[in-house]
This record gives C-alpha cells, sequence and structure tokens, in this order.
C-alpha cells in the first residue's frame, strides 16, 4: 500500500519534532553524566509518568497483545496484566527506597548492599549482561515489530525499515540523553495514544467487521472474548492465570515489570525530583499502562479475526513478505492497511512514536549501564564527564547496531516473550528480599543469574516440545531452591556494608535485627536510627492499588462489550479503592524535600 502525500507530511513532521527536542536539550546533556542519564534528578512525576507509559507502549506491543488475543483470547492477556502486582509493590514499597540510594543506576544499587569483589563482579558482570546482552534481545523485539509494520505498511523490506527506523532515534538519544528521551517520550506517547484509539474506532466500524455489535457478536470472535479463562480446563487456566497471579508476578524479572524495580523504571525514579515525585510517577504509569492503554489494541485485535481468520489469509494478503514473518502479530499492522488516508499517516506515525520511544529508553538506559557500571568503574574511574557522556554517546551508536542484527533472527513477538520470561524465572524473589532480609547476599544474586540462565537454555534448545508454563514453573523452582541453598552456604555481607545500608535506606527493620541489635550495642546505630517503617500499610496499598487498576481495566473493558452493569460494578471498585488510597497517601508518600 502508499501513503499520501498529506500522510507523509505527518510522518515526516513527527521525526522533524523529535530531532528538534533532541538538539535543544542537547547542551544541557552535555553537561556531566548526571544530567545525561539522570537529568540532573529533577524531574516531576508527571512527565516521568508520561515516559514510563511511551516506553512501555513499544511498537511491539500491539503486534503482542493481538499474537495473545489470536492465539489464546483476551483472557491470555493475564500473562502480562499479572505483572500489575510487581508494579505496585514498586510504587508504594520500592519507590522511595530507590530515590533514597541516590546511585546513578540501579547496578550501583550492588556495591551499596554488598561487599567485597563478588559485589564489583557482580556489577561489572550485569553491566554487560543486561546493559548488552538482555537489553539488545529487548530492543531486538521491538525492531521485530517495526519490521513487519513496515514490511505491511509502507512496502519496506527489513533492512530498510530498521535503517530508517534507527538512525532518528540514535541522534535524538545520543545528543539529548534522558532529558531528550522524556520530553520525546512525552510528545510521542500523546501522538500514539491518539492514533491507536482513532484507529480501533475506525477498524470497527469496517465494512468488514460491520460495527461493535456485529464484532462480539461473529463466531470467530465469541470464543475469544472472555477476561477469565474458562475455570474448568485446568490446561487454561493454569498457565493464563493461576500461574502468573501465584508466582510469575514476583518470581521473574522481567524489563519494565522488575519485582522490587529496577532497569528503566528505576532510572526514573531516581530522576525524580524526590521520593514523593517517584512514587507519584510510578502509581500514574501503573493506572495509564494496565487500566487505560489496551483496550484499543484489544479491539483491533478481535476485529482482526473477522477480516484475517488465519495465517493463511495473511500469507494471501502480503504475498511478498518473508514466511517468518507471517505470524498472529502480523495482524495487527495488516489491521492498519485500511485506514484512509490522513489517519494512516498519523497511525504510522504512532507506531514509529511507540518504537522509537522504547528504543530510546534502552538505548539511554543501556548506556548508563556500560558508561558508569563497567567504563568508569572498571577500565578508567578517573574519567571526566565529557569523556563520559562521550562514551555514552558512541555505546548508544553500538547496542543499536547489534539489536537491529539480531532482530532479523527472529520471527514473532510472542516467542521472544516467553524466552525472555523463562531467563528471568526464579531471580525475582531475590530483588524484592534483598531490601528487608540481611541474609541474601551477592552469591545469591550471581548464582540465581547463573542458574536461570542455563535452565532457560536447557528448556529452550534441549527440550523445546514442554509448554511455556511448565518451563516457567520448572525454571522458577530450581533457581529458586539454587539460590537459597547458595546463599546459606556463603559468607554474609560485610558487616560494616550492612550498617551503611541500612542508615541511609532506612528498610523495614524486622528482617534486618541480626545487624540492628549488634550495630547498637556497639555503637555504630543510635536507636532513634531504627525506623519502624509502614511496610503493613504499604503492603494494603499495593492491594487497593491492584483493585483500582483491575477495577478501571474491567469496567472499561465491560463498558465496550455493552455490558453496563459489569462495567459500573469494575468502576466503583475503583472507586472504592481510590478513597482508600486518598486516605492512606499522606502516610505512605515519600520525603518531599529536594
Amino acid at each position: 500500500m502508499h501513503l499520501s502525500t498529506f500522510d507523509w507530511s505527518i510522518v515526516g513532521a513527527f521525526f522533524i519534532l523529535s530531532l528538534v527536542i533532541g538538539l535543544v536539550v542537547s547542551k544541557r546533556a552535555g553537561q556531566s553524566a548526571s544530567e545525561y542519564f539522570l537529568s540532573g534528578r529533577s524531574m516531576p512525576w508527571w512527565l516521568l509518568g508520561f515516559s514510563m507509559v511511551a516506553t512501555t507502549f513499544s511498537a511491539d506491543t500491539p503486534n503482542l497483545v493481538t499474537d495473545i488475543v489470536r492465539k489464546n483470547g483476551v483472557s491470555g492477556n493475564w500473562q502480562w496484566w499479572a505483572f500489575l502486582l510487581t508494579g505496585m509493590l514498586t510504587v508504594f514499597v520500592y519507590a522511595k527506597l530507590w530515590r533514597r540510594s541516590g546511585v546513578l543506576t540501579d547496578l550501583e544499587f550492588y556495591e551499596l548492599r554488598y561487599s567485597g569483589r563478588p559485589a564489583a563482579f557482580l556489577r561489572g558482570f550485569r553491566a554487560l549482561y543486561l546493559g548488552i546482552f538482555f537489553n539488545v534481545m529487548i530492543m531486538a523485539t521491538v525492531s521485530l515489530a517495526a519490521i513487519k509494520i513496515g514490511g505491511v505498511l509502507l512496502g519496506l523490506s527489513p533492512v530498510q525499515t530498521i535503517l530508517i527506523a534507527s538512525v532518528v532515534t540514535v541522534i535524538y538519544t545520543s545528543l539529548g540523553g534522558l532529558t531528550g528521551v522524556i520530553w520525546t517520550d512525552f510528545f510521542q506517547f500523546i501522538v500514539a495514544m491518539v492514533g491507536v484509539v482513532a484507529a480501533a474506532v475506525v477498524v470497527v466500524n469496517l465494512p468488514q467487521v460491520g460495527g461493535i455489535s456485529a464484532l462480539l457478536s461473529h463466531p470467530n470472535v465469541v470464543p475469544k472474548l472472555s477476561v477469565l479463562p474458562d475455570f474448568n480446563d485446568m490446561n487454561v487456566l493454569l498457565p493464563f492465570l493461576i500461574m502468573p497471579l501465584a508466582i510469575q508476578w514476583w518470581s521473574v524479572w522481567y524489563p519494565g515489570a522488575e519485582p522490587g524495580g529496577g532497569g528503566y523504571i528505576a532510572q526514573r525514579m531516581l530522576s525524580a525530583k524526590n521520593e514523593n515525585h517517584a512514587i507519584t510517577a510510578t502509581l500514574f504509569f501503573n493506572f495509564v499502562h494496565y487500566a487505560l492503554r489496551p483496550w484499543p489494541w484489544i479491539v483491533v485485535a478481535l476485529a482482526s479475526l473477522i477480516v484475517f481468520p488465519d495465517l493463511a489469509s495473511l500469507k494471501t494478503a502480503f504475498p511478498n513478505l518473508p514466511a517468518n514473518v507471517i505470524n498472529d502479530d502480523l495482524a495487527y499492522p495488516a489491521m492498519m492497511t485500511f485506514l484512509p488516508s490522513g489517519l494512516l499517516g498519523l497511525i504510522v506515525a504512532a507506531l514509529i512514536a511507540a518504537y522509537m520511544s522504547t528504543i530510546a529508553t534502552h538505548l539511554n538506559w543501556g548506556s548508563s549501564y556500560v558508561v558508569n557500571d563497567f567504563y568508569k568503574r572498571f577500565i578508567k574511574p578517573a574519567a571526566g564527564d565529557k569523556e563520559l557522556v562521550n562514551v555514552g554517546r558512541i555505546s548508544t551508536v553500538v547496542l543499536m547496531v547489534f539489536s537491529a542484527l539480531l532482530a532479523l533472527a527472529l520471527t514473532n513477538a510472542l516467542q521472544a516473550f516467553n524466552i525472555l520470561l523463562q531467563i528471568g524465572a526464579g531471580t525475582g524473589l531475590i530483588f524484592i528480599l534483598r531490601w528487608f532480609w540481611w541474609r541474601i547476599n551477592a552469591w545469591s544474586e550471581i548464582s540465581a543469574m547463573v542458574i536461570s540462565f542455563i535452565v532457560a537454555c536447557i528448556f529452550e534448545f534441549g527440550m523445546p516440545e514442554l509448554p511455556a508454563h511448565v518451563k516457567l514453573i520448572s525454571g522458577v523452582g530450581i533457581t529458586t531452591v539454587g539460590w537459597v541453598l547458595v546463599t546459606f552456604l556463603t559468607q554474609p555481607t560485610a558487616h560494616a556494608t550492612l550498617v551503611s545500608f541500612y542508615k541511609l535506606i532506612k528498610p523495614h527493620p524486622a528482617g534486618w535485627q541480626a545487624v540492628v541489635q549488634p550495630a547498637i550495642t556497639n555503637g555504630e546505630l543510635r536507636k532513634d536510627e531504627v525506623v519502624p517503617g509502614k511496610l503493613p500499610l504499604e503492603i494494603a496499598c499495593m492491594i487497593a492499588g491492584c483493585f483500582l487498576v483491575y477495577g478501571a481495566l474491567f469496567g472499561i473493558g465491560f463498558w465496550v462489550y455493552g455490558e453496563t452493569g459489569k462495567a459500573l460494578i469494575g468502576l466503583g471498585i475503583a472507586a472504592v479503592a481510590t478513597f482508600i488510597l486518598i486516605k492512606s497517601w499522606s502516610q505512605v508518600k515519600g520525603n518531599v524535600t529536594e
């Protein structure tokens, strides 16, 4: 298909504005490593919240949701909806702790919490493991979506798509640093949301679909509508609801939904003005990400079951696309080909915005690891700010090249999603406990990282026939047992490091008594420095936050389905949860001082 001149003008204006933002803030970004990677720790909650949401709205997200809905129905989305529990735990427990730590990256945390060579090794290794290997894989899945979008909507080859989409992103990211990324995210998110909502409205009213009533009554769609899996079928209930809610959310490390916070979410919290801004930004992000955003994608995915009921129909419609690209996740960009001129340009710009916001964040985040946690820490500790910024800009380009090459080898977004979940299986509990249990040490994390990776490789390449949920549960069990044994078989973190960490972070003291009591006896810690904390209230707020978001999510969904009674119940639950959070906010909010 071909874009009109009007469509291209919209896309061109979007590219130009993105570049302008990067150029405007480039001088400020180049002043220091703190400015380049954390925006001088001066960002307000609303800007950070929009940035978090924009980053998680990547070009592959509508494709992933479409893949899930077409294969497993709307209820299949519990695979990622369950991560809300992780998000709310971060909001009310960990956001303030991250901001309080004062580190430049979340990997710097390792030498704040652990001691000796194991801590240094963990920091350096994960800088390369996460900053390069894991980060490149994430960006490759996003670039894969861009390849499919470019092939369907623009008729571009995979190489052409990657070259065009990545050049502008690399330029404004390398010039503007995190400030450029955050401001561009704000602009890009608005474009993206307007585009996908408008696209959903148009798609539902296509002659082939026939409106919302016809959509919801179509025989291809009816079996996919339930927001809960069949409770009488354990083959569906276990992998799509029980396992995500009981195990996955706390046990799996996944970018953007790390147990205990981490990655680019931690980067945003660390760049906040203060603890209160960090908490509010993360709450805003979780509400918009889980409650407001999914339904436009779901509606298009359901409509695609009418227009493109199977893979053969997609292959017939797009005969020039490579065979390895034809999968259910292709159905989302395929549905966009029916949009009229003007809106087509807007949706192309929206999908480009989704791609660029995610890639930009991952480039800056990964570069921060390479620069702060590897180059400065191990290669050249005396490096000045100008040199560090230059290394950051070079590493940004290199990361983009690696991810582009890997993208050409992948086939679908759900495949990559499952691989990433498996690699992180069993490590999540460490990231939750390390703040509140003194006995966790560097070897705990090292062993979990190694075991989970080995188990993932064995399952993926040695036992590919095993169901994904069986692999995940097994991986969690093996990895958890492994790192717990290693924890008790190795020496704990040095006492002085533990005392220093406790004094700075002030976590709930229940799991720190073995450190706190000797420290008080030895005069290393005053009794007034032992703060009881508000962990029970914070956990209660976490639960209320989940009711708020899930109530809104399903209230909106039932409204789309035309089930007004159920919609009102869902929104009523959200309203009650909101009231509870408002009443509790003054007690759980963080420090508002600079």
